[in-house]
């Protein structure tokens, strides 16, 4: 898979049950698309921890990381300004993701890596 841009910001959380309807419904229709539009934005995913066993040294592995949290959206980023700028700051505070979302997550991982 090629990259177009030279980031990766990754949100990890998890978020209560009795919200994960909820959570799922503001992500897609209202957090990504928002997200989306801020400039230097070059894609964004969703993804959901699976279980992970590995074929390594000759055997199955089962890798376990502790603590990780269940849901991850990774955002492509043609800068680190990006998720330092105005327009980013402006769309993460609009909708229903900061009063009826946000204060339902827990276990948050913020990473930001650059791609080489």
């Amino acid at each position: 898979m090629a990259f177009e841009g030279k980031y990766l910001f990754s949100a990890s959380m998890d978020v209560s049950g009795d919200k994960l309807d909820l959570f799922h419904e503001v992500y897609d229709k209202e957090h990504v698309p928002l997200l989306s539009k801020v400039p230097g934005v070059v894609s964004i995913a969703r993804l959901k921890k699976q279980e992970l066993v590995l074929a390594i040294g000759g055997k199955l592995e089962t890798i376990e990381i502790e603590n990780e949290p269940t849901f991850t959206a990774l955002y492509e980023l043609e800068s680190p300004d990006v998720i330092r700028s105005d327009a980013w700051m402006e769309a993460s505070e609009q909708g229903r993701w900061p009063g009826q979302v946000r204060p339902f997550t827990f276990n948050r991982r913020h990473t930001l890596k650059r791609i080489m």
